[in-house]
């Protein structure tokens, strides 16, 4: 079994801002996968399906982003599933916009849902990193916290619609043949 989660804050509010693009990606592929419906569960919203030959829970924290991490090692202990059977989706501020990127373990660079997952299961689990870019890179005045919280403008929804699109569309070719055939994939689609 694994446990995909997408970190995000819970609330209408929150829904669109980049701080949830987690939740983003995990909402495509429990729609595009006709997982079961969202039920309450260890602090979080969870729901069962299958990708391909895999058993999958979906996960959306419901505590806020810096408690991510009480939600996720519940389930994980309730259910036995191992830390490197655990896939997280979150925005990521270092990489630029559209880009993503998959590793295990590393720094969680500051995002305080992957400070949390450490903190209470240690580093070794795969991260989907979500590029958001960085307001100081392109020259906003914003800083970071108003930056992650603020809302997706009209023209960088349409994108980030494209590549959670792309990102549940390859989930299978993610799950059979590996973590580099997939970013080969979906960013292949992010050109096109």
């Amino acid at each position: 079994m694994l446990l995909l989660v997408g970190l995000g804050n819970p609330g209408a509010e929150y829904q669109f801002t980049r701080h949830n693009l987690g939740f983003l990606a995990v909402d495509s592929i429990h729609e595009d996968y006709n997982f079961s419906p969202w039920k309450e569960k260890f602090n979080g919203l969870l729901s069962e399906g299958t990708i391909g030959a895999h058993k999958v829970l979906l996960l959306k924290p419901q505590t806020y982003m810096n408690l991510s991490g009480q939600s996720v090692q519940a389930i994980l202990q309730f259910y036995k599933i191992p830390l490197d059977h655990l896939i997280v989706f979150h925005d990521d501020l270092d990489l630029d916009f559209e880009a993503v990127r998959l590793k295990t373990g590393g720094g969680a660079g500051g995002h305080k849902g992957l400070l949390d997952i450490d903190k209470r299961l240690g580093q070794n689990y795969m991260r989907v990193r979500l590029g958001i870019g960085h307001p100081r890179k392109m020259g906003l005045p914003q800083d970071v916290s108003a930056y992650v919280l603020g809302i997706f403008s009209k023209q960088e929804m349409d994108k980030v619609g494209r590549l959670i699109e792309s990102l549940s569309h390859h989930l299978p070719v993610f799950l059979a043949e590996g973590k580099d055939r997939y970013t080969i994939l979906v960013l292949q689609d992010m050109k096109s």
